[in-house]
C-alpha cells in the first residue's frame, strides 16, 4: 500500500543504510544489554558517525540539515528492528529540538555538535516523585544567586538518566514560574540515583537523578526564563506523534514475527493461521494498522508543513500505542505457551509495549485534550 508520506529515492537510500546500522549493531546485542541494563556508550558515537543523530540539525551545529523525513526513517527503523533499548529518538526527536529551538548561538555551538556526534547523550528532566503529567506542582527549584542559580530537587523515570552527559532540566522559581536549564555531567551536586528496574525497556537505562545545592550558570538557561512551561507545551505534539510512529512500526513487527508463526505452526493436523478465528482477527489488526498508520502519516505530513496539530498528535499517540498494546497481547495468545517465554521475541515485545500508552501523556490525558477540543 502507496504510503501517504512521499520518501525520496535518498531518504530510501537512507533508511537502507540505516536499516543495516541496527540489523548488525543493535539486534545482535540487545540481549547483553537487558542484562546489564543499558546500552554502551560506544553505540552512540557509532550512530553518529553513521550520520544518524540529530540529520535535521543544520550543518553548521554538525548535523545534516536535513528534512524531518529523515528523522521518520530513523524511528521506523529502529522499531522495526525491534530496539528499545537505544533511545536514538528521546535524543534527535525530543530533546534536541529544544536545543534548536530555544537554544542562544552560543549554546547551539558549545551543545549541538556534540548531539551530533554522539559524544553528547541526552536526557529531559521532568517527571518528579509528586508530578507526573502535572508539570505546573514541580518542586525542584532554582533560587537565582545573581549570575548563577542554585538547585535542588528531585527528578524520576529519566531515560537515558545513567548515560546522558546533558541533561534539560525543568526548575521552578520562587514567583512559581519554570525555566528550561542545562545540567551538564560533573557539575558539584548532581547525583545519578540506581537505575530503575523496569517490567519492559531492559536495555533501556531509566533513572532517579538528584541535584543538591547545583550551582547552574544563567548561560545555561534556555530560551527566557520564566517560559519552560510554554516551551514544554510547545514541544509535546511532536513527542507524541514520534511516538505514534514508533507505535505503527512497532505493530507491523509484530505482526510479521505473527504471520511467520502462524504460517508454520501444526495443530489438529493444520497450520493454526488457517483457522478461521486466528485468520479473522489478523485481518481485522492489519486493516486497522493500515488505517492507523494513514492516520499518522497525514499528521506527520501536516507537522512538516509547520501546522499546530496538539488534538491530532494527541489522537494519533492515544489510538496508535492502544493499537499496540490490544494487537501484542492478541498476538502473543497465538503463540500460545510459547509466547510467554522470553527467547520468543513476541514476549519482550509484549512487555515494551506496555509503557507506550504511559509516558509522553497517559492515554486519559490524551482523550483530555481531544474531548477539551470539542468544548467538552
Amino acid at each position: 500500500m502507496d504510503r501517504v508520506l512521499q520518501f525520496t529515492e535518498e531518504h530510501e537510500a537512507f533508511r537502507d543504510m540505516a536499516r543495516k546500522f541496527f540489523e548488525t549493531e543493535v539486534t545482535p546485542h540487545h540481549h547483553e544489554w537487558e542484562k546489564v541494563g543499558m546500552v554502551p556508550k560506544e553505540l552512540w558515537k557509532k550512530a553518529g558517525a553513521s550520520g544518524l543523530l540529530c540529520p535535521d540539525v543544520p550543518e553548521e551545529y554538525g548535523g545534516s540539515g536535513a528534512d524531518f523525513l529523515y528523522n521518520v526513517v530513523v524511528i521506523e527503523e529502529s522499531s522495526r528492528s525491534g530496539n528499545s533499548g537505544f533511545f536514538v529518538s528521546l535524543h534527535n526527536d525530543v530533546i534536541a529540538p529544544y536545543i534548536s529551538a530555544y537554544g542562544n548561538e552560543e549554546q547551539k555551538k558549545k551543545w549541538l555538535p556534540g548531539c551530533c556526534s554522539g559524544e553528547s547523550i541526552l536526557a529531559v528532566a521532568m517527571t518528579e516523585p509528586g508530578a507526573g503529567s502535572d508539570l505546573k506542582n514541580i518542586r525542584t527549584s532554582a533560587v537565582d544567586k545573581g549570575d548563577h542559580y542554585l538547585v535542588n530537587g528531585q527528578k524520576t523515570f529519566i531515560s537515558n538518566g545513567q548515560l546522558a552527559n546533558l541533561v534539560i532540566t525543568a526548575v521552578k522559581h520562587e514567583n512559581g514560574t519554570i525555566s528550561l536549564v542545562m545540567i551538564e555531567e560533573g557539575m558539584k551536586g548532581f547525583e545519578r540515583g540506581r537505575n530503575l528496574e523496569k517490567i519492559g525497556l531492559k536495555a533501556q537505562d531509566t533513572s532517579e537523578l538528584y541535584f543538591n545545592d547545583v550551582v547552574v550558570p544563567k548561560e545555561n538557561v534556555l530560551g527566557k526564563g520564566g517560559q519552560g512551561f510554554r516551551y514544554l507545551m510547545m514541544k509535546l505534539a511532536q513527542e507524541r506523534l514520534v511516538l505514534a510512529i514508533a507505535a505503527v512500526e512497532a505493530t507491523a513487527l509484530v505482526h510479521r514475527m505473527t504471520l511467520k508463526y502462524i504460517k508454520e505452526r501444526m495443530a489438529f493436523g493444520k497450520k493454526i493461521g488457517s483457522f478461521q478465528h486466528i485468520k479473522f482477527q489478523m485481518a481485522e489488526m492489519t486493516t486497522e494498522l493500515e488505517m492507523c498508520r494513514t492516520f499518522v502519516d497525514k499528521v506527520v505530513s501536516e507537522h512538516i508543513a509547520g501546522k499546530k496539530l496538539t488534538v491530532e498528535a494527541s489522537m494519533a499517540k492515544y489510538y496508535s500505542t492502544e493499537m499496540q498494546k490490544r494487537h501484542t497481547d492478541l498476538c502473543l495468545q497465538f503463540f500460545g505457551g510459547y509466547g510467554y517465554m522470553m527467547e520468543y521475541p513476541i514476549a519482550r515485545a509484549y512487555l515494551d509495549a506496555r509503557i507506550q500508552t504511559i509516558y509522553a501523556g497517559t492515554t486519559e490525558i490524551m482523550k483530555e485534550i481531544i474531548g477539551g477540543s470539542l468544548g467538552l
